[in-house]
């Protein structure tokens, strides 16, 4: 008899430990946190928010024309919610004179705030000892998980900062416009192949190389960035990608007066789609926005140097495959697509 009741309470033993154990076929996964991860494919994001308002006449001082993007990227699962994000900006500020001179030198190296790093110098002015980069990381950790809503509803003052108390221990920039940029992101975001345990990265390039001074026509300030998203697998193979472009341009007059509307809407080159007007002059009667796609999709399931290893000339593909898709320049989108897989991490 005790051999019998040992027996049942050993069985009955095993079926409890038995049924303790999680599945093969469960849905979710933690991440090194502690919290639980969807599993299944992820939708990849980017949204650009560019504004000039900060700019400025010739005074006793020069006057500037100054950019200022917000750049977010989002992987997004499927009920909605971030899974990653990453929050950076550029600030492109470019010198002019009385004459309509342009004084900032044309081949100057912009970074990112994020790239500045500590060179930022928001350390020492700000109340709670962090640098730029720290409060964006720190407010891109607060986001994730969340979904669009939730985020929209973080309280802020009047003066957009953060009003939450675990929040603004670490973060006191205004957060209103990083707010819109991830909000625009997760709207943005696309299946093009992500899936859960990809890290997201991403890279981005400034020039002003096409600035010139005033003469018979205004002269002009131009910050060209170029942004790169991806996400890349355990193997180091991209599994998404997305390319975008901005063309933020700042007029003067020869007298050193802005006369552009520093209140104008600054689209993305994806965001002017059709109206971007390459389509008639395209070889191949390809806009700009599709060509992006068609590289997006070219470097996805491919190496950092399986990317850098595409062969070009004069900035444009050589590849047959590929220059079937994409008659433009693709230099720049090359470095900010291996600058996002650098990141991805």
């Amino acid at each position: 008899m005790k051999k019998v009741l040992a027996l049942g309470l050993s069985l009955s033993l095993a079926t409890l430990m038995l049924a303790g154990c999680g599945s093969d076929n469960d849905s979710s996964s933690k991440s090194d946190g502690g919290e639980k991860t969807t599993s299944g494919s992820l939708k990849t994001g980017l949204a650009v928010i560019s504004k000039t308002d900060n700019s400025k006449d010739v005074s006793d001082k020069d006057g500037l024309a100054q950019i200022d993007s917000t750049i977010v990227a989002v992987t997004v699962d499927k009920d909605g919610k971030i899974v990653e994000c990453i929050i950076d900006a550029a600030q492109t500020k470019i010198n002019f004179d009385a004459t309509g001179k342009l004084k900032t030198d044309l081949k100057t190296e912009f970074k990112t705030k994020d790239e500045l790093g500590d060179n930022y110098g928001m350390k020492k002015a700000s109340t709670i000892g962090k640098e730029w980069y720290e409060q964006a990381a720190a407010l891109a950790k607060y986001v994730t998980g969340k979904t669009v809503d939730e985020v929209k509803g973080i309280k802020l003052s009047d003066d957009g900062k953060a009003a939450d108390a675990d929040l603004s221990t670490s973060v006191t920039v205004s957060i209103s416009g990083y707010i819109d940029a991830i909000e625009k992101a997760v709207k943005n975001s696309k299946e093009l192949g992500a899936k859960a345990g990809d890290k997201l990265g991403l890279g981005v390039v400034t020039n002003i190389a096409k600035s010139a001074d005033a003469g018979e026509k205004d002269g002009v300030a131009q910050a060209y960035s170029s942004y790169g998203v991806v996400t890349v697998d355990k193997s180091g193979k991209i599994t998404s990608a997305t390319i975008d472009a901005s063309q933020t341009n700042v007029n003067f007059s020869k007298a050193g007066k802005i006369t552009s509307d520093l209140t104008a809407k600054n689209m993305t080159k994806n965001e002017l789609g059709d109206e971007y007007g390459m389509k008639k002059a395209s070889s191949i009667g390809k806009e700009w926005y599709e060509q992006a796609a068609a590289l997006s999709k070219y470097v996805t399931g491919k190496t950092l140097d399986e990317v850098k290893g595409i062969k070009v000339e004069n900035g444009k593909p050589t590849d047959t495959d590929l220059k079937a898709s994409v008659t433009i320049s693709i230099t720049d989108y090359i470095a900010v697509i291996s600058k996002a897989v650098g990141t991805a991490k």
